[in-house]
């Protein structure tokens, strides 16, 4: 079994894969003081929950882009699973090459985006990730990783327009009822769902005109499955997108994974 672990600035989503099987799939808030022994025991109560077998684990891979729980997990892959993680970055061997100015700076949930995205969907395709920023991550229909467009996050922009106003409420990201509001909480409702529906198709727009019309426009993480249903660009919603890329990244590099740490902690395998 793989255990999957995509670690965002807001959240930490996590996949146990039986082979090509998605046979669990979690998601924690990222709490960037947790230790190696609380992350172990979320993990023995999420697999527990799910009659899934800690031992039965034998790969660990992360894409994190939070560097305050890279050696914490670490040391829980390790001491809980015996096993050393495979962390995601731009070295491996990834099936596709980094057309990045300096392929050290692209976040390893982006690179495992890329590659799902042209596995599953084939180029060109853009993988679109709703998470605390949305990116936009473009491969080419020769299969590079040309590179991406960062904008805004939604929850980044709800909470900005609450903090910097005196009067207008906190409110849920949702398709309106109607274009136009009638009251505030409508207002704001229709701006943010409408204003983000434009901003993506506006940028697809724009990269369809440089790629070429067979585009494809695949969303993952948080609102996207709200934003497909609008948008005239986004027509596939995949929620797995970035964990069924680190599954792929670990078929063509858990052989040259780092060997076990220790022994698996006996009281979380009891």
């Amino acid at each position: 079994m793989l255990l999957a672990l995509d670690v965002g600035n807001t959240n930490v989503t996590i996949g146990a894969f039986t082979g090509e099987r998605l046979a669990g799939r979690w998601r924690l808030r990222t709490i960037r003081e947790q230790t190696a022994d609380e992350w172990g025991i979320l993990l023995r109560n999420l697999f527990s929950l799910s009659s899934l077998e800690l031992s039965s684990v034998d790969g660990v891979i992360i894409a994190s882009v939070v560097p305050a729980v890279d050696q914490p997990l670490e040391a829980m892959a390790q001491r809980y699973f015996g096993r050393r993680p495979l962390f995601v970055n731009a070295t491996l061997d990834l099936g596709l090459p980094i057309c990045y100015d300096n392929p050290h700076e692209v976040g390893a949930d982006r690179l495992a985006n890329a590659v799902a995205a042209l596995r599953n969907y084939g180029g060109p395709v853009v993988a679109v990730d709703f998470g605390t920023t949305i990116n936009f991550d473009i491969v080419s229909a020769s299969g590079e990783f040309l590179g991406g467009v960062i904008c805004p996050g939604i929850g980044m922009s709800i909470s900005g327009l609450v903090a910097q106003t005196a009067r207008l409420p906190m409110v849920d990201f949702r398709e309106p009822e109607k274009l136009i509001g009638s009251n505030t909480v409508g207002s704001i409702t229709s701006g943010l769902y409408y204003g983000f529906v434009g901003l993506i198709d506006g940028v697809l727009e724009r990269l369809a005109g440089e790629l070429g019309s067979e585009l494809k426009a695949v969303a993952t993480g948080g609102q996207g499955h709200m934003i497909a249903r609008s948008s005239r660009w986004v027509k596939i919603y995949d929620e797995d997108l970035t964990l069924q890329g680190l599954r792929i990244i670990w078929e063509r590099n858990g052989a040259a994974a780092p060997p076990g740490g220790q022994a698996p902690h006996e009281s979380l395998l009891a």
